[in-house]
């Protein structure tokens, strides 16, 4: 499987072989929904709290006697039976949702997102990002110039750019382009892969994946 490479002008320069055992693997539609669910998981922190009898402010005097009025017996007015009480049993704020995936079937779920896009012609190569002049006219020149010589990247609203590290001056010529996101190797993963509708890599980082 083959990608093509291109210049910041984006003239063609190139074609690139990608790597078998990151982009022509399985493809596992359930072991990426679960990449998914546990990666959304452990973003998610827990902000509801609420009071206990002990918490929740009120008076502590006994409501009525203990015998000879009829009614059940009962201590004070912040008891969760009452309206104002406290709550029995509520979120206390420390509720842990994190869930757990081991190394290797995250690998996998990466490798089958990469696949998927390797399988429907969705990835193209940059070969030297650090020459991009660091500003908005020229990151939108760049995909205008793109999309006029890949027809499926001309209809893709969700454009992924992938580097090695952080580039000021690929983050300064696209960071105000409502249709490019823009990631790294190191904080790659199944969730924002996902979202994406193309995927555009640095020479350097699609051949770090290797």
């Amino acid at each position: 499987m083959k990608s093509d490479i291109y210049n910041i002008e984006a003239k063609r320069v190139g074609e690139l072989t990608l790597t078998k055992s990151v982009f022509d693997t399985d493809y596992s539609p359930s072991l990426i929904a679960q990449a998914i669910r546990v990666f959304l998981f452990n973003q998610r922190s827990s902000y509801a709290k609420t009071k206990t009898r002990s918490e929740v402010a009120g008076t502590r005097k006994k409501v009525w006697s203990q015998k000879g009025t009829g009614n059940a017996r009962h201590g004070n007015r912040t008891a969760p039976i009452f309206k104002g009480g406290g709550v029995a049993l509520g979120p206390d704020g420390m509720q842990n949702y994190s869930l757990k995936m081991n190394k290797k079937m995250k690998k996998q779920a990466l490798n089958a997102v990469l696949t998927k896009f390797a399988q429907d012609k969705k990835i193209m190569v940059i070969d030297d990002f650090s020459k991009l002049e660091p500003k908005t006219k020229v990151g939108n020149k760049l995909i205008t110039g793109l999309k006029g010589s890949d027809s499926v990247l001309s209809k893709s609203k969700k454009i992924g750019v992938i580097t090695e590290t952080t580039i000021d001056s690929v983050k300064r010529a696209f960071g105000n382009i409502k249709s490019v996101n823009l990631l790294t190797l190191n904080s790659l993963n199944v969730y924002d892969l996902s979202k994406q509708n193309y995927l555009i890599f640095s020479q350097q980082a699609i051949e770090k994946l290797k």
